[in-house]
């Protein structure tokens, strides 16, 4: 919840391969105040059913950055197999030889003013994603 003085912060994860909310992605929460100082880490959450995190640690007065860490490869992983297993005779991963995951982690940053909320969907896919200030 926002006061005058402190911004808030919510996030939630769009699978858009599968067209379905991305549950259990780790995510973290760190902000700082001032271009120049360094980040403090808040603490984090995971998305639920519904993709969402719900209860993201509150933002300290004077946060003027704000900063949200997806740990997406696990999740991404675990589609991976999903739909290996769903297509038993496709292969598991297309482009052997490298990496299951090409994202293992999302890193969104991003300025905030005092008295403002900041909805920031992460739109996922195994081989992009794309963030947006939602409302």
């Amino acid at each position: 919840m926002s006061t005058d003085t402190t911004a808030s912060v919510s996030t939630h994860i769009l699978d858009t391969s599968a067209g379905r909310p991305a549950a259990g992605v780790a995510v973290h929460l760190a902000a700082r105040s001032g271009r120049a100082a360094d980040w403090r880490t808040l603490g984090g959450s995971a998305t639920d059913a519904d993709g969402r995190c719900k209860d993201l640690p509150a933002l300290p007065e004077g946060t003027t950055h704000v900063r949200l860490d997806f740990a997406v490869e696990p999740y991404l992983e675990k589609a991976a197999k999903k739909q290996a297993d769903a297509q038993q005779d496709a292969p598991a991963n297309r482009d052997s030889g490298t990496a299951a995951v090409f994202f293992p982690e999302v890193t969104v940053t991003f300025a905030v003013a005092p008295g403002e909320h900041y909805h920031v969907p992460l739109l996922l896919n195994p081989f992009g994603y794309s963030v947006y200030r939602g409302s």
